[in-house]
């Protein structure tokens, strides 16, 4: 019996130590397998080479343990190695000793820690390979000294071969923010915060911007000036010329929204508040497929920030305006962004104020009311200004960033004059209103690494209102002018290795205006409405190689116009090569259309103020505009020194002459016809530790070409045969100081031939003109001065102080003059318009 019970006990032993054998057996399971459930448990990413793993198996850890106690027991049964990084990616090496001729390695972003894959190795030899999409890579060493590391968008990385491991795997981060300055080609373009990229863009940074002459504050537009080859013949930044060509030519976009409207106070100050942009891109030629509607030049103005950043407060005041600016995180993900700026001369009129309105009124119906009147004239004007820009960004999860952008601008003139003429009560009440405003709505969705998406939806609505009231006739004369553009963009992007990308989208553009004319006495109504439909498909591939740095990126833009059934095919090319370490070579060309532009239908529409209205080609009378540009430009930098010089030809066909603001006998004439440039622009720059000083020089060949004048080609209105600019910029720590001078040969200007009225047709006198544009103004010249200063206080508050002075010497510079008949004394008048006295400004700002 005893016996009996004895083996029954040693049977159910045996068969419990088989069972558990046999369940300990059956949990071992694959180590891939193991991998991908932590990653769902913790929420985390295992970098491995599947070769080496495939054929582990291991009984999995507890699932009560912690993620780094797991990685231990996994260490300890495999024999692997883990690499925690910040609990996000881990990557799994292998123990083994790798043959002395092999270098292995793994490369990741520095950003996130996250693996890249298709990084570009290559050994000095010719030899290479590139990464898997856990960013691991194997090369024979062979009898190489250099192992180059090259990604798009990161710095390339040079690792000397003597210097590598045998044992183990290199692990490799590559930066992106120090990978940008390999597609800069110049960090410091005239001053600090101006770069020139590699594909000919000049990218400004205002939060990092310098001093330039005659500005204390980051203003895009007046910064935008300084570039050689663009230029303002009337001093307005309403009237921005880009190698010849007109305001409404440059396509001027707000995060995405198209900008009608582009500055304050009738064009002498920018309608972008300085203080919120982060980055504003500026192309000349050569621009980007994903750009339409311009023959000119294109002007990206982006205020979304490339990092997480702060709360931070900001508010200040100059001699015009204050502004205040405000970013707060409403979440981990999110932020607001709101900044305003108004006008002060409802509280106060200031000496800036006073120079300004002389300059911006001059020669118009406002001023002129009060020629040759009595004492008994008066005049009582209210002007203000002010615009508002409000964004919010979130992120939602780790793919998707969605963005709302809005914007409004408005400028309002009240005038209201009276004058005792003939013992007769003579008064007029004047009322000029023009807004704009937009809004963006963005969603970018990152679908994997190689692959992003980027959605928008804008809208911008553009509107100019005038009323002029002579009460003692109950004569009214409105005239009004509005746009309303509605618009999607559809933008891929693909990563199809390190060197190479291409991207592809889809643009719908509604654009429609409205033109109104009235008076009540005689009865006149005119209203025109016109309403054009475009779609645009875009295709673009660009090839980076930074290590034989070559650049091209090859784009087409395809336009069909729904109301006309008609195609538009633009192609556009950028091209960089780098000949040594410091000589660039650069080609960039362009094809673009236009269909929506600015005419002038009287010289004294609008008061005089702003003469311009926008409408859209019917093409016939009306046409596209079409403009073909190319240039070749070579650019040198060593030892603190910068050269460039570029050589450009530009021609656009399809303007109306309407569009140019005559003012000599074509004045009311309405023919079509083109303009042809051929210029040269060149720079010489040097750098002494915190002192700057350059050089520009610009050359324009720029003449019109319509067949149907007697006298078919003539000088350009916008031309300025020679330009010349110099600054020189010290900057030391809290301190800045410029001070510049800017010399241009004389705009083109038509003279009569008598200076007797040509009275043949008694209902209709008029003047006989020379050929048009026969002769050119004196030479403009101005001396500008810009100081700042910035200092801080024990609590991090940051307070910055600027002074400046415009045409320091006071010059008075001719900038336009034409002829008018006065009926008072029945003869030809000279009216000429001047550019700005000297005028000063004062700001002060304050941030926290």
């Amino acid at each position: 019996m005893f016996l009996s019970k004895r083996i029954h006990l040693m049977f159910f032993c045996f068969a419990f130590a088989l069972s558990i054998s046999a369940q300990e057996k059956s949990k071992a399971i694959a180590l891939k397998d193991i991998l991908q459930s932590l990653e769902r448990q913790h929420h985390v990413s295992f970098n491995y080479i599947n070769n080496e793993i495939v054929s582990l198996k291991i009984i999995p850890p507890k699932k009560h343990l912690s993620l780094n106690k797991k990685i231990d027991y996994l260490e300890k049964k495999t024999n692997l190695s883990f690499e925690n990084l910040d609990n996000k990616f881990i990557n799994v090496f292998s123990n083994n000793t790798l043959d002395s001729k092999t270098i292995c390695g793994y490369v990741f972003s520095k950003q996130d820690n996250s693996p890249l894959e298709n990084v570009n190795i290559q050994l000095d030899n010719g030899s290479g390979t590139s990464t898997n999409k856990n960013g691991y890579f194997e090369l024979k060493k062979e009898e190489s000294t250099d192992l180059l590391i090259s990604y798009i968008g990161f710095s390339t990385k040079k690792n000397l071969v003597s210097d590598l491991p045998n044992k183990n795997c290199l692990k490799i981060y590559l930066e992106v923010e120090v990978s940008q300055l390999n597609n800069i080609i110049t960090n410091s373009f005239l001053t600090s915060g101006i770069s020139k990229i590699i594909d000919g863009t000049f990218e400004i940074k205002p939060k990092r911007l310098g001093i330039l002459p005659g500005l204390i504050e980051p203003d895009i537009l007046q910064t935008m000036l300084q570039i050689p080859g663009i230029y303002s013949v009337d001093e307005s930044i309403s009237s921005i010329n880009v190698r010849g060509g007109t305001h409404d030519q440059n396509l001027f976009l707000w995060n995405g929204i198209k900008m009608y409207q582009t500055g304050h106070f009738f064009g002498l100050i920018s309608a972008f508040n300085p203080n919120l942009a982060h980055t504003i891109s500026i192309t000349k030629n050569g621009s980007s497929a994903f750009y339409g509607e311009s023959v000119s030049s294109v002007v990206d103005i982006s205020s979304n920030p490339n990092k997480f950043e702060k709360n931070n407060f900001s508010a200040g005041i100059n001699m015009i305006n204050a502004d205040i600016y405000s970013r707060f995180n409403i979440s981990k993900k999110g932020f607001l962004e709101i900044a305003g700026r108004k006008s002060i001369s409802d509280f106060v009129q200031t000496p800036t104020y006073k120079q300004y309105y002389n300059k911006a009124f001059q020669n118009t119906s406002i001023t002129n009311f009060s020629n040759n009147q009595n004492v008994d004239y008066s005049s009582d004007e209210k002007f203000n200004f002010y615009d508002i820009t409000v964004k919010y960004s979130q992120k939602i999860g780790q793919k998707d960033n969605l963005i709302f952008d809005f914007i409004t601008i408005s400028d309002l003139l009240k005038v209201f004059q009276t004058a005792r003429i003939n013992n007769t009560i003579q008064s007029e009440n004047n009322i000029l209103y023009q807004k704009n405003y937009g809004g963006n709505l963005s969603w970018k969705r990152n679908w994997n690494t190689k692959n992003s998406s980027k959605f928008n939806f804008y809208t911008s609505s553009y509107e100019l209102d005038a009323e002029k009231n002579k009460i003692q006739d109950n004569l009214i004369v409105r005239q009004e002018n509005k746009v309303l553009e509605n618009g999607f963009k559809l933008e891929n992007n693909h990563i199809l290795n390190s060197k190479l990308t291409f991207n592809n989208g889809y643009q719908l553009n509604e654009i429609s205006t409205t033109n109104l004319d009235e008076v009540n006495g005689p009865i006149f109504y005119r209203k025109i409405k016109e309403v054009l439909r475009t779609h645009a498909l875009i295709v673009e591939g660009k090839y980076n190689d930074t290590i034989s740095k070559i650049y091209l990126n090859i784009g087409l833009r395809l336009n069909y116009i729904e109301q006309f059934k008609k195609y538009l095919f633009e192609p556009r090319l950028q091209f960089n090569y780098a000949i040594t370490n410091h000589f660039n070579l650069a080609l960039l060309g362009e094809f673009k259309s236009q269909y929506c532009y600015q005419v002038i239908d009287l010289q004294k529409d609008y008061f005089g103020i702003e003469k311009r209205r926008w409408i859209l080609a019917n093409n016939t009378t009306i046409p596209i505009q079409k403009s073909k540009q190319a240039s070749i430009s070579f650019s040198y930098s060593q030892n603190n020194w910068l050269f460039t010089l570029e050589n450009f030809y530009k021609k656009v066909i399809g303007i109306n002459s309407s569009s140019q603001g005559f003012q000599n006998q074509l004045e009311f004439v309405k023919i079509n016809g083109d303009y042809e440039v051929l210029g040269m622009e060149m720079l010489a720059q040097k750098k002494i530790n915190h002192f700057i000083t350059w050089l520009s020089y610009t050359y324009n060949k720029n003449n019109y070409h319509f067949p149907n004048l007697e006298q078919p080609v003539f000088p350009n209105n916008f031309k300025l045969d020679h330009s010349i600019s110099w600054a020189g910029i010290y900057e030391r720590k809290n301190l800045k100081i410029a001070l510049g001078s800017k010399w241009y040969s004389g705009k083109p200007e038509t003279t009569p031939i008598s200076s007797i009225i040509n009275s043949s047709n008694p209902s209709n006198p008029k003047i006989d003109y020379n050929t048009p544009n026969n002769k050119v103004l004196d030479d403009f010249f101005q001396v500008n001065f810009s100081t700042t200063y910035k200092w801080e206080s024990l609590n991090e508050i940051q307070y910055k102080l600027g002074f400046s002075v415009l045409n320091v010497f006071n010059r008075k510079n001719e900038i336009n003059e034409y002829y008018r008949i006065n009926t008072i004394t029945n003869s030809i008048e000279d009216v000429k318009t001047f550019s700005l006295k000297r005028t000063p400004n004062l700001s002060f700002r304050i941030t926290y």
